[in-house]
């Protein structure tokens, strides 16, 4: 169909470093899954001749060069800034004197760590983004937040629901765009899993 964008959000590949830790742009991925890889690289193919796109994030840059991929990189597509937070433990956090991190949780949508953006400001981002691609097919190896945020831009989800969304690491998120509107071909999905056309 004339004027189609298809996206197809990918996830990075898990960190490499501790759990429990909100990670900076610095923080490697841990590519070791070969199976799991190379079978989001073959899923990958029905894109072969995709634009592609990631975070300045050394994780992102480095799961898309395993996957095959050489991306131009967008900082509307990173991470949620999480300022002074970033680099620091949850449980370190909600440990210090205070109510600041927990009045964050009250409304995680719309409020911001000291220092960074909130949610709802990273959506505004991620929409720029979409709105600025071209047709045709384009994969876009990301984060967590960025997907759930592009899935928020299609559907009109209210923030506070597109954050229960669950983005696996290598999961990959299918959103197509047509003189119609937007749609949502599947969330979440690790290659490997059966499709819609499997289930019958």
């Amino acid at each position: 169909m004339s004027g189609t964008r298809r996206i197809f959000l990918v996830r990075h590949a898990p960190v490499a470093g501790p759990a429990g830790v909100i990670h900076g742009p610095g923080a490697p991925a841990d590519v070791s899954d070969s199976r799991l890889v190379a079978a989001t690289r073959g899923a990958l193919a029905q894109a072969a001749s995709a634009a592609s796109w990631c975070s300045p994030a050394l994780r992102t840059r480095q799961t898309a060069a395993a996957l095959g991929l050489a991306p131009a990189i967008d900082r509307r597509i990173a991470e949620q800034d999480f300022g002074a937070w970033t680099g620091c433990r949850h449980a370190d956090l909600a440990a210090e004197p205070g109510d600041a991190y927990a009045l964050f949780w009250r409304d995680a949508a719309g409020n911001a760590p000291p220092g960074g953006e909130s949610f709802r400001q990273q959506i505004t981002r991620v929409a720029d983004f979409l709105a600025a691609l071209a047709a045709g097919d384009h994969i876009v190896v990301t984060h967590s937040g960025v997907i759930r945020a592009a899935v928020a831009v299609a559907l009109d989800m209210q923030p506070e629901k597109a954050l229960g969304l669950v983005i696996e690491p290598l999961s990959m998120t299918l959103l197509e765009h047509t003189p119609g509107g937007w749609r949502v071909g599947w969330v979440n999905r690790l290659a490997g899993w059966p499709g819609p056309a499997e289930h019958g």
